[in-house]
């Protein structure tokens, strides 16, 4: 599992919220280093793998991989077609919209539940990154992509709704390929500064429905751009991928 560095007024919820997904068991574990290959561009959508080759790549045996196989093709990551195995699965655009959609409204929810309750202050540890002049904005794509998402999940659980926490948690792995490759682009990092930064202040100031407006456009641009992503680009992120993996 990605473990997000949250602020910390908000991890104990955090935490409470995926302990779920804490568990040590070899299969689980092997859940999540197949999750980082998906997320690392080290298996791409529609690539086809095989169970040997996986079983070599995370020294495990069978029986674990099998089951993490399993719980991943429910999960939506993975497909398995008779006679020809197992396949990272394809980006599905229609559920990546669906996912944005639920997003606008989980975020849009939480900002009225921070202003309404006078929680703003939980997000106070947020300015340090987002707010800043231009010449300061980082240009690490990766690191801007975890940042962005501990953005968004920071909101959710300010909010204080563990049961929605969950689901976002949820939300937040299926879309976070389609993040990363967004924030490979020097232009869309400089607008989720620009934009994060915008939200927060309205936050700040409590300026709920100004806030609210901001979140839903922000995302909704987001959505728009998710719908760029083409197999070309997978492709050269998993290039510079295996570029980087000869470098170390």
């Amino acid at each position: 599992m990605t473990v997000l560095n949250l602020p910390q007024p908000v991890l104990p919820m955090v935490e409470q919220a995926v302990s779920s997904k804490s568990t040590t068991s070899l299969a689980q574990q092997a859940v999540e280093s197949i999750k980082d290959l998906i997320f690392n561009f080290d298996l791409i959508p529609g690539e086809r793998f095989s169970e040997a080759d996986l079983t070599q790549r995370l020294n495990i045996s069978r029986t674990p991989l099998r089951q993490a196989l399993q719980q991943l093709e429910q999960q939506g990551f993975l497909q398995v077609l008779p006679k020809m195995g197992w396949f990272v699965a394809p980006i599905d655009f229609e559920a990546i919209d669906e996912l944005y959609d639920l997003r606008i409204l989980l975020e849009i929810n939480a900002i009225g539940d921070i202003v309404d309750q006078g929680k703003t202050e939980l997000l106070e540890p947020l300015a340090k990154f987002w707010i800043k002049e231009d010449s300061e904005y980082s240009t690490d794509g990766k690191s801007v992509g975890t940042q962005d998402e501990i953005f968004h999940f920071s909101i959710v659980a300010s909010a204080g709704n563990k049961e929605i926490l969950k689901i976002y948690q949820q939300i937040t792995d299926r879309i976070r390929l389609i993040r990363r490759l967004d924030l490979k682009k020097s232009q869309r990092i400089e607008v989720t500064y620009k934009e994060h930064a915008a939200i927060l202040n309205a936050i700040r100031s409590k300026r709920k429905a100004e806030a609210q407006r901001l979140i839903k456009a922000h995302i909704s641009q987001s959505k728009i751009e998710a719908r760029k992503i083409t197999l070309d680009e997978l492709y050269k992120a998993k290039s510079r991928s295996l570029e980087l993996e000869k470098i170390i």
